[in-house]
């Protein structure tokens, strides 16, 4: 397989169109964070499950028949969601390189983080039962786009995803819901709303702190359509060894999920305590056809207060990236367009310089040092 790279400065990003990657493991060329080994805290088993109210991998779709492409329309909700944005064309990322290449079951690919946040006044998690919550933000590319190296102009189309159960599914025994916390969201909305430290006031404790969010890893994703399922495919760029803090939480170097979304039409799951229901114009509520969940598409992320189902896959990203039937000849597989981008993405960071809370933080353009440095140990 042939590795496609660019040298490419700094430009804007598509705003409606996507990406994904996946690859071999890679770190930056300066020094790897330190690794130690601690005893597994247990008191995240002590977390509500959703148990039966939870669709099982094969309940969660209908017939496949809503697997069409979902128009967008250009409109305002009160969430402030906008659809049909205009494409920005961005230097560190070549729109059109990959144009007739990247396959049709590969709806949207990009770059994925992680991140953590410690319980309110614990700024530095010592255990997984310090964490109060975990995060993905997801940051679509366009989908014939290549990665060049600099950092990617903000399309302002992130979309922070929160995670609840604070890690993330392991097998498909593991079956949680996660919600669209934030969509179309520049890197200062992330800046000021969500990575920053902050201090509040309650009636009875008076003053809180509220803790900084402290980035886990980065890397490349790809959400793939293997017929009735949608799949949430990754692969981890940064750091180039899994600490402790990143095994606790359940990452993998490749991992995936299948993902469905919730109708918001119907009560939720027992145990589950929902934000607001999501805003969906007609067209996208129309695609659930009446049924509870539907396969994931990535239009269903650009709308605040989405819930859709994590189902862990053991397997890896082996059934995320399975070829499927009507690919054309010169498309390549899912798996190989994923590792290309992977490999872009690893030579990307290494321009970045600097460690690798350094990269993460410059590439979400914040200045590292005034935020938490990547844990990858507790």
């Amino acid at each position: 397989m042939t590795t496609t790279r660019s040298g490419a400065k700094v430009g804007s990003i598509s705003k409606s169109e996507n990406r994904k990657g996946v690859g071999s493991k890679h770190q930056l060329d300066t020094k790897a964070s330190p690794e130690s080994k601690r005893t597994k805290n247990e008191s995240d088993k002590k977390q509500q499950t959703i148990e039966d109210t939870i669709p099982s991998p094969t309940e969660a779709y209908g017939d496949g028949s809503s697997d069409r492409p979902i128009k967008r329309e250009e409109k305002d909700d009160k969430n402030g969601v906008v659809q049909g944005q205009t494409d920005q064309k961005n230097a560190a990322e070549q729109e059109g390189a990959r144009k007739g290449v990247v396959p049709p079951n590969i709806l949207e690919k990009g770059i994925i983080y992680f991140f953590i946040r410690g319980r309110v006044g614990i700024d530095e998690p010592s255990s997984l039962s310090d964490i109060r919550r975990s995060y993905i933000i997801l940051r679509p590319l366009a989908k014939d786009a290549r990665l060049g190296n600099g950092t990617i102009d903000d399309a302002e189309n992130s979309r922070l995803i929160a995670i609840p159960k604070k890690v993330l599914p392991r097998s498909g025994k593991d079956r949680w819901i996660a919600f669209v916390e934030k969509s179309h969201a520049s890197f200062k909305t992330l800046k000021d709303e969500f990575i920053s430290a902050s201090d509040y006031t309650t009636k009875t404790a008076g003053v809180r702190h509220k803790p900084a969010a402290k980035p886990v890893a980065e890397g490349v994703y790809a959400i793939t359509s293997t017929g009735r399922e949608s799949h949430l495919a990754y692969m981890v760029t940064l750091p180039k060894n899994l600490g402790e803090v990143q095994k606790e939480i359940g990452l993998k170097e490749k991992g995936s999920f299948i993902i469905s979304t919730r109708n918001p039409q119907y009560e939720p799951p027992k145990g589950i305590a929902p934000p607001q229901v999501p805003k969906y114009p007609k067209e996208i509520q129309d695609g659930f056809r009446g049924l509870r969940w539907v396969a994931t598409r990535p239009e269903h992320l650009d709308y605040v207060n989405t819930q859709f189902l994590l189902i862990g896959e053991s397997s890896g990203i082996q059934k995320a990236t399975e070829p499927q039937k009507g690919q054309k000849e010169g498309q390549e597989d899912p798996i190989e367009e994923l590792e290309k981008l992977e490999d872009e993405d690893t030579h990307r960071m290494q321009s970045l310089q600097g460690d690798d809370s350094d990269a993460i933080f410059k590439d979400l353009h914040v200045r590292a040092q005034d935020y938490p440095k990547l844990q990858t140990t507790f």
